[in-house]
């Protein structure tokens, strides 16, 4: 497939990859893993990506009067070799674990693997690259906002206040392509679900799903969450018919109540392994994710999610 210039050569068109962000985090082997497979079962091409991200050397003026000029522009001297040596082995370290990640996702079968290494922060790298990403996938937490279980923690991680899930929102603000997020170790999806509200996104997310050959073989829970009422959800008629067709099985349901305990609820009682949302979509959906659906949908359910704009 290619495009022909001005001068009349043709020129082939990049393959959309599939963008995995690793770090030293604790999700970062899942990540790849999910990643891989997706790759490996689109047929896709893989690039693994590691943002290192320089901090400022501290200032050293205000302390001048009480050094003196030449202590100051000597602590100054040493406060920049030491940023400079970490500098160095942060990115010697980010080399290391894209080796490691590009070795496994190998072994897991993917055939073509990239590595890249940006300087900057993840969401600009993530701007930058968004016209050749097909799918990106990210874990909740990134390397430098994990902390150790507080007394009483129920999981052997919690998230600061700087944490990546503060950052998410942001990046599927930014970015309009499908982003896998990674709460829990990999695991081949075996039943999913699809929170359908008939909006745009949504409609997206059923054509994704019924086209995709991620999906072919995994039973899909068509889900629709309304304010009250029962009986026959017309809504999902056509949707299921779409699916069906498409030789998916699939389980209709309509479900009532606050649309975070609604999908929570039954993603935990019909053990779905991975949700597909639309994200900022039109319906009660867009109001829910305009709110804080990090803390409110992914550590309520604790299983992936893949948000489509």
């Amino acid at each position: 497939m290619g495009i022909i210039d001005h001068k009349g050569e043709i020129r082939m068109l990049e393959q959309e990859k599939i963008v995995a962000c690793i770090d030293g985090a604790t999700l970062s082997e899942a990540v790849c893993d999910y990643a891989a497979w997706i790759a490996r079962t689109v047929n896709a091409p893989l690039k693994l990506l590691h943002s290192v991200e320089h901090r400022t050397i501290p200032a050293v003026a205000d302390i001048t009067g009480a050094l003196g000029l030449g202590a100051s522009e000597d602590l100054l001297a040493e406060l920049t070799e030491v940023e400079e040596n970490r500098s160095r082995l942060l990115i010697q370290k980010g080399q290391l674990m894209l080796d490691a990640a590009k070795a496994r996702a190998s072994e897991a079968g993917v055939e073509h693997v990239d590595i890249l290494q940006r300087h900057g922060s993840l969401a600009e790298s993530l701007v930058d690259l968004e016209a050749e990403i097909r799918v990106l996938v990210i874990g909740i937490r990134g390397e430098d906002h994990e902390s150790p279980p507080g007394p009483g923690s129920a999981g052997p991680i919690r998230r600061n206040a700087s944490g990546t899930g503060t950052q998410l929102e942001s990046l599927v603000r930014a970015l309009h392509k499908p982003i896998l997020v990674v709460n829990r170790g990999f695991s081949v999806p075996k039943k999913i679900m699809l929170a359908y509200d008939g909006s745009e996104a949504a409609i997206k997310g059923l054509h994704m799903v019924a086209g995709s050959p991620l999906f072919k073989q995994i039973p899909c829970h068509l889900v629709h969450v309304v304010d009250s009422g029962s009986g026959t959800d017309e809504l999902l008629e056509s949707a299921a018919r779409e699916l069906s067709e498409a030789g998916i099985e699939v389980t209709r349901a309509q479900l009532t109540g606050p649309i975070e305990d609604a999908l929570s609820t039954y993603q935990a009682k019909e053990d779905i392994d991975l949700t597909v949302m639309g994200a900022f979509s039109h319906g009660r959906l867009r109001k829910f994710l305009l709110g804080s659906f990090t803390s409110n949908m992914l550590e309520r359910t604790q299983r992936p999610l893949l948000l489509l704009r």
